[in-house]
């Protein structure tokens, strides 16, 4: 595909998505926390229960302190809440003793955390500190996939290609963007609504589904 196509294909999707992430909470340690809760679960259980788990854990040392169990209790309506709340509860104390209680803001330091992959730590990157950055969900990586931008087999991989594709400046929109148009149009599964999809015309899935309209 060529980088002009891959270019529009984004900008079409900044113009229908135009709103911020909803993991993106207006600073670093809320956009993280929720973030690490947001796996294997939706955002609207995450962002339901958020406000009161932080008006019980509103810093870093009541949540470093606290016994696992009652965080565990205070997240009980998302996936995994056990292990989160273990992983929760390290990422605090780390925080707190390797990085003077401030979230770190490279990659390097972000993936050290408990919790922490690579792809958190893109969203945390573009996010709270306004890095180019590209985190490769399922949305991402199947997305990327079907338009024909990779055919890498590993989020790491789909990540370089996308890179190589994309200029620095619209990094961070890839995720933004994907995530809601993954949900809406581009679903999972063998019949994504291609009929309404704002980029079919570029798009190179060949299984198009039928109520596509022509020449769109």
């Amino acid at each position: 595909m060529q980088n002009s196509n891959v270019i529009k294909i984004v900008q079409a999707l900044k113009k229908r998505y135009p709103q911020k992430a909803d993991m993106d909470l207006g600073n670093a340690a809320d956009s993280l926390i929720a973030t690490i809760m947001s796996a294997r679960t939706t955002d609207v259980q995450v962002l339901k229960l958020f406000p009161s788990f932080r008006k019980k854990f509103p810093n870093w040392k009541k949540l470093a302190t606290a016994d696992v169990k009652d965080i565990a209790a205070a997240i009980n309506t998302i996936g995994l809440y056990r292990n989160k709340a273990k992983s929760l509860k390290a990422l605090a104390q780390k925080i707190l003793k390797d990085f003077h209680g401030q979230v770190p803001d490279t990659m390097e330091e972000l993936v050290t955390l408990p919790g922490v992959g690579r792809k958190t730590a893109s969203c945390i990157l573009s996010y709270a500190f306004h890095k180019p950055a590209i985190a490769v969900d399922t949305h991402v990586f199947r997305i990327a996939r079907r338009l024909g931008w990779s055919k890498g087999k590993t989020p790491e991989k789909v990540e370089d290609d996308i890179k190589m594709l994309l200029p620095f400046k619209l990094w961070s929109d890839v995720n933004r963007t994907m995530v809601r148009f993954g949900r809406e149009i581009c679903i999972g599964g063998k019949r994504p609504k291609c009929w309404m999809c704002p980029v079919a015309k570029w798009c190179a899935f060949k299984p198009k589904t039928e109520k596509l309209i022509s020449g769109s």
